[in-house]
C-alpha cells in the first residue's frame, strides 16, 4: 500500500505540470504569437466601418432583403449564423426534412424571383458543414442578379462586374473552386450611388 501511495505524489506533480504547461502557458504563447504575427485573424477577420463592427470574414450575415445577395442558409440554433453554435444540419440526403427544407427553399427563390429561368445552385437551399459559410459559389451569386438589379435599378451588367471584383479565385490557382464574399459585396451595394 506504501508502494502505491508513493506513486500519487509524482502523479500528482506531472499532472500539475502538464496542465499548466499545456492549459496555460502554450495557449499562452501561442495566442500572443498569433497577436504579434496575424492580428486582424487572431481577433475574428472583423470587418469595421466608420468605427463600428459590421460582421466577420469568416462568418455569413443574415439577409433577405431582395436588394441584397443571399448567402447559404444557416444550420446554427437558436438564430442563424450563431458562431457559438458551429454545426451542420446533421440531416441525411435521404431524410424527409432536409428534403422538405429544402423545396422550401427553392421555392422562397423562385418567389423572390419568378421570372428567373436558371436552375437554382444548390448552395443557396442547402447548410455548409459549418452552418457559418460567409461564401456561395459564382452560379449561386448570377443567380440573383437580376432580382437584385431589378430591386435597386442597376443593369445586370453592373451587377456582374461587381461579383467578379468581389470572387476569389482558387486558393493556389487548384484548391477549392472560386467563391463570392456576399457580406463584401453588400457593403459595395450599399456604396454604390
Amino acid at each position: 500500500m506504501k508502494n502505491v501511495l508513493s506513486q500519487f505524489r509524482p502523479a500528482g506533480v506531472a499532472l500539475a505540470l502538464f496542465t499548466l504547461i499545456t492549459g496555460v502557458f502554450y495557449p499562452l504563447v501561442v495566442a500572443g504569437i498569433a497577436q504579434i504575427a496575424f492580428p486582424h485573424q487572431a481577433n475574428g477577420s472583423l470587418m469595421v466601418q466608420n468605427g463600428q463592427t459590421i460582421g466577420s470574414e469568416l462568418i455569413g450575415q443574415p439577409f433577405d432583403d431582395p436588394r441584397y445577395f443571399w448567402g447559404r442558409p444557416s444550420a446554427t440554433s437558436p438564430f442563424p449564423y450563431n458562431g457559438a453554435a458551429s454545426s451542420g444540419s446533421n440531416l441525411g440526403p435521404d431524410n424527409p426534412a432536409l428534403l422538405e427544407a429544402v423545396k422550401a427553399r427553392i421555392e422562397a427563390l423562385k418567389a423572390a424571383d419568378p421570372e428567373n429561368p436558371l436552375p437554382v445552385p444548390v448552395d443557396l437551399v442547402t447548410a455548409s458543414g459549418s452552418g457559418l459559410d460567409p461564401n456561395i459559389s459564382v452560379s449561386a451569386a448570377l443567380y440573383q442578379v437580376s432580382r437584385v438589379a431589378r430591386a435597386r435599378g442597376l443593369s445586370e451588367q453592373a451587377l456582374r462586374d461587381l461579383v467578379n471584383q468581389y470572387t476569389d479565385a482558387r486558393q493556389f490557382g487548384i484548391l477549392g473552386e472560386p467563391r463570392v464574399k456576399v457580406l463584401e459585396l453588400n457593403l459595395a451595394l450599399d456604396r454604390l450611388p
